[in-house]
């Protein structure tokens, strides 16, 4: 019998369960916390840009002065609309996200499972999707956009079941 591992994740949790035999109830292999989900808010975004970083400030330097004193303000200096390309919270997630790939890519070379549920908040599911390795990709047989991470093994498994017989609903239409 093939060993199916459901993998409930979202940007800051991912648990994973072996089915290896119906009749059984899930048992839960890991479950993988991220970094930042340890981290409160202030920690992670410790590299922000202040406030005052290139507008005026109260000793002389900054983006109003005068001609001639107008340090870095046409150097590319960042201003109080600078909005990084990824906050924080999504290089966290993305982060995550890859290290959960090469969590299951190396089970799967040590043969740990066959076939794989991924059930994923929706934005943290196309992360997912991104990082997974291509030798990964056809053994999954069912993606979940909804964040179970929450649920217990029972509920998982019985949600689970009903995506499946929605699938399966759907191609014989």
């Amino acid at each position: 019998m093939q060993t199916t591992w459901i993998v409930s994740a979202n940007a800051g949790r991912a648990r994973i369960f072996s089915d290896y035999d119906p009749a059984e109830p899930l048992e839960e292999i890991d479950d993988l916390v991220s970094t930042a989900a340890r981290l409160r808010t202030s920690e992670i975004n410790t590299d922000e840009v202040g406030r005052t970083a290139a507008g005026s400030s109260s000793h002389g330097i900054g983006g109003n002065e005068a001609a001639g004193f107008a340090h870095n303000a046409k150097a590319g200096a960042p201003n109080k609309a600078y909005q990084p390309a990824q906050t924080p919270q999504e290089h966290e997630a993305e982060q995550f996200a890859k290290d959960i790939s090469k969590y299951l890519m190396d089970a799967h070379q040590e043969g740990r499972y066959q076939q794989l549920v991924i059930s994923a908040s929706p934005q943290f599911l196309g992360a997912l999707r991104t990082y997974l390795d291509p030798h990964i990709k056809p053994l999954i047989k069912l993606e979940v956009n909804k964040d179970y991470t929450h649920s217990n093994a029972q509920q998982l498994r019985e949600q689970i079941r009903e995506q499946l017989q929605a699938q399966r609903a759907n191609k014989l239409q």
